[in-house]
């Protein structure tokens, strides 16, 4: 984490900073993820967020990380699961490790709840450095399937599922 920021479990008072951190964090990026803000309170107001983070420092909030229950099947059995998204962090704190130190911390809670998998649609290119696999990924059906959509065993130790299905959250359907 850079010098002089803290990780804390985000309340409901930071509903509106958070909100206004995605959508500043993704302004202008042409991804189409207008509707990350709210994804995310759909996500909370539902009961499916597992985790949600934010980082600060003098009292502000700098990002903000979540992951929501997803639910996975893996080798025919139910597994614990939680997908990571979104992960914002405002314009002029981006590129100083905020986002990654948000999401190591973030896997570090869902590794305490004791959730087996995680998953990501995202960028090949990052989020492989958290330990995330478009090879594990590509072993569960999902309508997310293709070179962004990634997966981890959050126990670095488990053996890989040989397959399965992966769903997100209701909220993911009803997005825009």
């Amino acid at each position: 984490m850079p010098d002089g920021f803290a990780i804390r479990a985000a309340t409901a008072a930071d509903a509106d900073i958070i909100d206004a951190i995605i959508r500043s964090a993704f302004a202008g990026t042409g991804h189409g993820y207008q509707g990350e803000a709210e994804l995310v309170r759909m996500l909370e107001a539902d009961g499916d967020a597992l985790v949600s983070l934010v980082a600060e420092a003098d009292g502000a909030i700098a990002g903000h990380v979540l992951f929501s229950r997803m639910d996975v099947e893996a080798d025919g059995a139910a597994i614990p699961a939680a997908g990571l998204a979104p992960v914002s962090v405002t314009p002029g704190r981006q590129g100083q490790g905020i986002g990654g130190a948000l999401i190591r911390a973030g896997l570090d809670e869902l590794r305490a709840q004791g959730v087996a998998i995680s998953f990501v649609l995202g960028h090949e290119a990052y989020y492989p450095r958290f330990g995330y696999s478009p090879d594990l990924g590509a072993r569960f059906a999902s309508p997310f399937a293709g070179p962004h959509f990634m997966a981890m065993m959050l126990d670095s130790n488990a053996p890989w599922p040989l397959g399965g299905r992966a769903d997100y959250a209701p909220a993911f359907g009803r997005m825009g």
